[in-house]
């Protein structure tokens, strides 16, 4: 099964000081509504998902939307795909992406390919638990632009691969 991790659009929250990132809710720029759609066009020709998950902040739940309605493949939507929240710690954030991942690994049967549908921190996250990195390595960061695109894939064998990391090629 492929895994599409997919960062949302430029949002209103990229605007605001760094404190306050991931916690506030603001919907999709004019820009970021732009970004989507190349996005959205992108992997409907390249790779489909039959399944969207995506974060509930607004910014996400909208991209979501777009490709959803782009591809018409069903979206639902978990609060754990939300960014780091305030009040949460760094091993209570990592412990959330692992169980996100593991709905993902119990489903992975019934698709071939899913997207997700998140954010900066939650997307390092996923990716570092996909990689089995020690929950103690806090010095790891996979960069997610505008509508980056990673693709992950478990394979049948004993190991996954990564197939590209944080990919906007739509973006040019």
């Amino acid at each position: 099964m492929q895994l599409l991790l997919i960062r949302h659009g430029e949002s209103e929250d990229d605007f605001l000081e760094e404190d306050h990132q991931g916690t506030t809710d603001l919907p999709l720029t004019s820009n970021g509504i732009e970004q989507v759609k190349k996005m959205c066009r992108r992997v409907s020709v390249e790779f489909p998902p039959d399944f969207v998950w995506s974060s509930t902040l607004l910014r996400a739940s909208e991209t979501a939307e777009m490709l959803s309605d782009t591809i018409k493949c069903p979206v639902s939507f978990l609060d754990d795909l939300r960014e780091r929240q305030e009040a949460e710690s760094e091993v209570d954030f990592k412990m959330r992406a692992q169980r996100v991942l593991s709905v993902i690994k119990e489903n992975r049967a019934n698709y071939k390919r899913i997207a997700v549908i998140s954010h900066g921190g939650m997307i390092t996250n996923l990716i570092a638990r996909f990689l089995q990195v020690p929950h103690e390595m806090n010095d790891i960061w996979f960069v997610s632009n505008n509508t980056g695109i990673h693709l992950l894939e478990y394979t049948e064998h004993p190991y996954k691969l990564i197939r590209f990391i944080n990919s906007t090629s739509h973006l040019d």
